[in-house]
């Protein structure tokens, strides 16, 4: 199998799909990879790396798309990369089509065969491809959100952690996933008065077990939701349903009560958002804007930022389903892996996973059908 790596090209996104060390892995394994110049650059990885590692290097996307019997990528693809899809042709990325319909329409009427990070999940109902990249964006929350509650940036001008005799900020959490409990550990750490809303008892449960009582969690209800955001310096929708549009769970009216000058910052937003007030994603060139007098921070790819350590992270955890994919081909892996089956998105001209299908409002067909 040919593996293709191209460049990302959605706005300031320097992550990459596979590392040097990756790209050794596939082609000891006998497969080969093609990679576009510049696509490891933004990690630090240089192209001399990935020819080191034994791939072929390219200039142009086209080239890899055109070459490669399976597409590895980061972000989902954007509008000027849908001429590239072509029939059977396997991509594994990030796709979370709920939010695009017209990526989805185009895989399928293109019938792409598309595996999604963020829908693989295990039988505990954790997504282990999601969890490196919602550790990183559920501590980039605070560190992003402690930076636009100062004064300079329009916020309130609160510390965190407030100082002796002055107290700290109010930290409110929406969702104690993978996402709240690294924002948790952020805001925390930085000494903030934090409160989870989780609807979950059990998750509550082992919230308050593992920070022995320093944060406050409450039922996620409209009711406790509507008080907590009234009182939060910094609000952090943390709010996930696999492969599903996010629920608007912040209503306007509620942020209408907020402080003057308070932040939000809606991780979910790259699945349609948690926040009524956040109707657009923006990006780190522009990452923030002013609404009802409350600042909202709603960039889609948040971990962009550190790419990095987001890049580590990242294909730490897909190695081994690229490995897979390549050497046994889509049909023997998804077959002997139900919880790489259930990140198939879309197959031969079909939506394939439920939720996609309702959010995106097209026939949900189940992928055992089309075997």
């Amino acid at each position: 199998m040919i593996i293709g790596l191209p460049k990302e090209i959605k706005k300031q996104e320097y992550r990459v799909a596979l590392t040097p060390a990756g790209c050794e892995m596939i082609v000891r394994q006998g497969q080969s990879v093609v990679v576009q110049a510049g696509a490891g650059e933004g990690s630090g990885f240089p192209d001399s790396e990935y020819e080191k590692a034994g791939a072929k290097l390219v200039t142009e996307a086209a080239e890899v798309w055109a070459e490669a019997d399976m597409i590895v990528k980061v972000k989902e693809p954007l509008q000027e990369e849908f001429g590239y899809f072509r029939q059977d042709q396997l991509l594994f990325t990030y796709l979370h089509l709920a939010a695009a319909p017209e990526l989805a329409k185009a895989l399928a009427d293109k019938r792409v065969t598309a595996i999604a990070y963020e829908t693989i999940q295990a039988p505990n109902g954790s997504l282990p491809l999601l969890t490196p990249m919602s550790e990183v964006a559920g501590r980039m929350s605070v560190q992003e959100g402690a930076k636009y509650l100062e004064a300079f940036q329009g916020g309130r001008g609160v510390l965190l952690g407030g100082v002796p005799g002055v107290p700290p900020a109010e930290v409110i959490i929406i969702g104690g996933g993978i996402v709240g409990t690294n924002a948790a550990k952020m805001a925390l750490g930085l000494g903030a008065e934090v409160v989870v809303l989780e609807k979950s008892g059990e998750r509550m449960r082992y919230l308050d077990d593992v920070f022995q009582g320093r944060l406050r969690t409450l039922m996620s209800n409209p009711y406790n939701i509507a008080q907590a955001v009234r009182k939060a310096d910094l609000l952090i929708g943390a709010v996930l349903v696999p492969g599903a549009r996010a629920p608007r769970l912040v209503s306007e009216e509620m942020v209408k009560t907020m402080k003057k000058g308070a932040v939000i910052v809606d991780v979910a937003v790259d699945q349609g958002g948690s926040i009524a007030t956040i109707d657009r994603a923006t990006t780190h060139e522009n990452p923030v804007f002013e609404k009802y007098g409350v600042i909202h921070y709603a960039v889609a790819n948040m971990p962009g930022a550190v790419p990095r350590t987001s890049t580590l992270a990242l294909t730490n955890v897909t190695i081994d389903y690229v490995l897979q994919l390549a050497s046994k081909g889509f049909q023997e892996t998804i077959k002997s892996n139900a919880m790489l089956a259930l990140g198939v998105n879309a197959y031969r001209g079909a939506i394939t996973h439920p939720h996609v299908a309702a959010a995106v409002e097209q026939p949900y067909t189940p992928l055992e059908s089309l075997w």
